[in-house]
Order: C-alpha cells, then sequence, then structure tokens
C-alpha cells in the first residue's frame, strides 16, 4: 500500500510536470476500469476530462487530489490507491507498470496512467470539493500525520484504547499511515506495536509524536532519492524493520520478529520494543 512517504513524492513530482498541462484525451480500460472508475460528475470519464488543464494537485492522507480547470468550471480527480494502486507518468510506448484501467493523454505528449493489479484502489471524478463529495473515507479523515499539533495528536489517541499500532492506522486518528510505517515508526520509538494506547506513559506519547514526525520526514527524504520520476516505484529497501523478519535488529542485532501473514504483516523487535509476549518468528 502506498502511504505518506511515497505519496509525498509522488505530488512533488506530479506538480512539476503536469501544472498547467491539459488532457488531449481520457481513456478508460475496460473490464478493470469498471470496478476502479467512480464517475461522480454524470458526464462520463473521457468527455469530462478531456480538455481540462491542471490546477494544482495535493496529497491528502493517502489520497491523491488533482484539481482540474475545464470550461471555466473545477473539476475534482480524487485517488485512493488502497493495496496495489499506482500512478505512471511515462511514454505512450513505455512498458506498463501493472494492469491500466485509465489512462490520460497529456499535451506534452506523456501518458497518466492509473495501474492496479487487485483493482482494489478507487478513482473518483467530481465536480463538487472532495470533502463534500460522496468520496468513501475522505471527509473522515483526520489531520495528516505530518501536519498535526502536538497537543492535538495527544487528544486524538484519547479517543481509542486498542492496539498503538491499529490506532496510528486509522486515518480519522491521523491521515497518511498504512500497515508498514507504523512497524518503522514504533521502532524509532521504541514501543510495542501490540501496547494498549491507555498503556502509554505521557513521555511515550511524547515520544511517539516526535518519532512518528522524524521517521516519516526521514522516509521522505530516502524515498525522494529513489523513487526519482519513476512515481510507480515503492522503494522500501532502506526501512529498518518492516518485512525483515528474521534479518538483525539495526539497533541491538536481536532477530526481528514477525506476526500475522500476508498483507498485515507486524514486525518488531523483542529486545528495542519490550511489553507483550506476542507468538511469532
Amino acid at each position: 500500500m502506498p502511504e505518506l512517504p511515497e505519496l509525498e513524492v509522488a505530488q512533488e513530482v506530479l506538480n512539476r510536470r503536469l501544472l498547467g498541462q491539459t488532457i488531449t484525451a481520457a481513456d478508460a480500460i475496460p473490464p478493470g476500469a469498471a470496478i476502479v472508475l467512480r464517475d461522480l460528475t454524470g458526464l462520463g470519464f473521457s468527455p469530462a476530462l478531456t480538455g481540462a488543464t491542471f490546477q494544482a494537485i495535493v496529497r491528502r492522507g493517502k489520497f491523491l487530489v488533482f484539481t482540474l480547470a475545464q470550461g471555466g468550471a473545477l473539476l475534482w480527480l480524487v485517488i485512493n490507491p488502497k493495496l496495489t494502486g499506482r500512478l505512471q507518468l511515462c511514454a505512450p510506448k513505455d512498458k506498463k507498470a501493472g494492469p491500466i484501467h485509465a489512462v490520460l493523454h497529456l499535451s506534452d505528449g506523456q501518458d497518466l496512467r492509473y495501474v492496479d493489479q487487485k483493482k482494489m484502489g478507487q478513482v473518483f471524478l467530481t465536480r463538487q470539493p472532495p470533502e463534500s463529495a460522496p468520496i468513501a473515507d475522505f471527509a473522515s479523515l483526520g489531520p495528516d500525520a505530518l501536519a498535526v499539533s502536538r497537543e492535538d495528536f495527544k487528544a486524538r489517541l484519547k479517543k481509542y484504547q486498542g492496539e498503538i499500532k491499529g490506532v496510528l492506522t486509522r486515518g480519522e486518528c491521523v491521515a497518511g499511515i498504512g500497515n508498514a510505517y507504523p512497524d518503522e515508526v514504533l521502532w524509532w520509538a521504541k514501543l510495542h506495536p501490540y501496547r494498549k494506547r491507555a498503556s502509554l506513559t505521557p513521555e511515550e506519547i511524547d515520544r511517539l509524536y516526535d518519532k512518528m514526525q522524524a521517521c516519516l520526514l526521514d522516509a521522505i527524504d530516502k524515498v525522494r532519492t529513489e523513487m526519482g520520476e519513476d512515481i510507480h516505484l515503492k522503494p522500501r529497501d532502506f526501512l529498518a524493520i518492516h518485512m525483515k523478519a528474521g534479518a538483525p535488529c539495526p539497533r541491538c542485532g536481536t532477530a526481528i520478529s514477525l506476526v500475522g501473514a500476508n498483507q498485515r504483516i507486524t514486525n518488531f523487535c523483542r529486545t528495542c520494543q519490550p511489553g507483550g509476549l506476542i507468538k511469532g518468528m
């Protein structure tokens, strides 16, 4: 799942390369398009977007929001890539980064593709501002994990009683964090992922806030270097512990533990992050 660091760098690249460009044609590619694309305008994906010009691109949590001007009005293209969705900005003849469900042909001759192996992502087209449009999970998003203040972060945490990793993944608490980066944040903060939120001391919550900010900013710098202009990539080799089960902890050398399976894997260090007797690798 693309998370805050990958999407932050992607929006930087897209702003640099798309602003002011016009969509000369827009294609929905069946059969995946019928599942992925959600036209809320009633105009049709291709007719609504053809001739539109990119005005702004922002990241909101794990969404990318494109503002477009079309005939004196505004349109919004809102992308929630979920598990395997990606954007690929490339020449028309470049190799596909995955199954293509939509293509925007651009005035500079490049294509912007939406690819999604599992067809779980969603691409919404709306004439309403995203906050007021019927876009699943958008209006309920909390403040961005990089923008939330320390006091607001503390106040938001108090609403939840569950395990701290699960709390960090809740978009209504803080936006932008999925399954991978909580492992990294909690390792940086030396907190066990299965500690109950209510068990954290004020000092631990302060440390969690500081390390969340530092970890995500550090990841953005590394992703920016490794991704370059290839926004369909998801560079994560630099992560300290996520998906590194059995490898030595970079801090103490203990073998990294694993709990879970498939896309809900949790990794942590039993020595650096004490606090639970969890069966795992």
